[in-house]
């Protein structure tokens, strides 16, 4: 019969303010769906860091006898027994995990078979374009300044590229645009607590006479202020399923099709799209709640 009783007036209160329940859920569903984006961001950021982290490599390409640097031009082209000596002494560095040479002819192949869908770029580039080259795979991505002073300067070296570096350039954009979800996320909470706290106490005021009636009753305080709770919990909840399915609309409509433009695959589990839903769900529910126990200590004078 209390159960009933709980409920019953839990009902009248969202009707009764039907406008502003549907104004908290909309705000909740949209801040939810903002911090449950912001989240899957996140997670894709670490999952891609984690893959080119295992794969970053320094690739040091040697002089031939067309490169335009001047070292190479005072030096003339790499030996023979410049590239085993530069081989030699890489893989001997304890920062270096693997060493692994690549003639022009692969490295042109190479260039082919990646950029085979832009025509004009293929078409653009010559055979020699690309010179031979080692690749070091570093056991620590930081540690390429270890690279970098074992080899630059030494004969046949024409130049050092990090790929760090350009990663880390895409991964300080890709954080930004993570951060600015969080914080207008983090914004629209705040506007959603404010609101549901608003809700409540409009709900509380409407049934004063009621409240006042079961406090002369006897009734405690918990049962009093249980049906306001649950009206926040509910506006909660309902707000939260609403952002699972913006969230689930972000995976697959946005993350997927950013996947499909690489050739390689880092896209999200199912457990990890489920990880940040769950989560919303339950900060969306102990957000309006916490803010109508908050609301009704307040207004509610029992």
């Amino acid at each position: 019969m209390r159960a009933q009783f709980v409920l019953s007036e839990m009902w009248i209160g969202l009707r009764r303010n039907l406008t502003m329940t549907i104004a908290v859920i909309i705000t909740v569903a949209i801040s939810l769906a903002l911090f449950g984006s912001g989240l899957l961001v996140q997670q894709q950021i670490s999952h891609m860091r984690q893959f080119w982290d295992e794969r970053v490599s320094v690739t040091v390409y040697m002089c031939t006898d067309v490169s335009p640097s001047k070292v190479c031009q005072e030096n003339g082209a790499a030996t023979k027994e410049d590239r085993e000596s530069l081989q030699a002494d890489l893989e001997s560095l304890p920062e270096v995990s693997n060493v692994e040479y690549v003639t022009a002819a692969e490295a042109w192949k190479e260039f082919q078979d990646r950029f085979s869908e832009n025509q004009a770029l293929t078409e653009a580039a010559q055979e020699g374009d690309i010179p031979d080259n080692f690749r070091v795979q570093l056991k620590d991505p930081n540690q390429f300044d270890a690279v970098l002073n074992a080899v630059e300067g030494r004969p046949g070296v024409d130049s050092v590229h990090n790929d760090q570096q350009v990663l880390d350039q895409f991964f300080e954009l890709l954080d930004g645009l993570k951060w600015a979800a969080l914080v207008v996320a983090f914004v629209q909470l705040a506007a959603a607590a404010l609101l549901i706290g608003n809700t409540i106490r409009l709900s509380a005021y409407s049934r004063r006479r009621e409240t006042g009636i079961m406090r002369l009753v006897g009734a405690s305080n918990f049962y009093i202020q249980l049906p306001f709770l649950l009206e926040g919990a509910i506006s909660g909840l309902i707000g939260g399923v609403i952002a699972s399915g913006f969230i689930v609309g972000a995976k697959f409509l946005l993350l997927d099709r950013i996947q499909s433009w690489f050739n390689f695959d880092v896209s999200l589990s199912g457990g990890s799209v489920a990880y940040v839903i769950g989560l919303s769900l339950i900060l969306g529910i102990l957000l309006c709640t916490i803010a109508s126990f908050l609301t009704l200590r307040r207004y509610l004078r029992v």
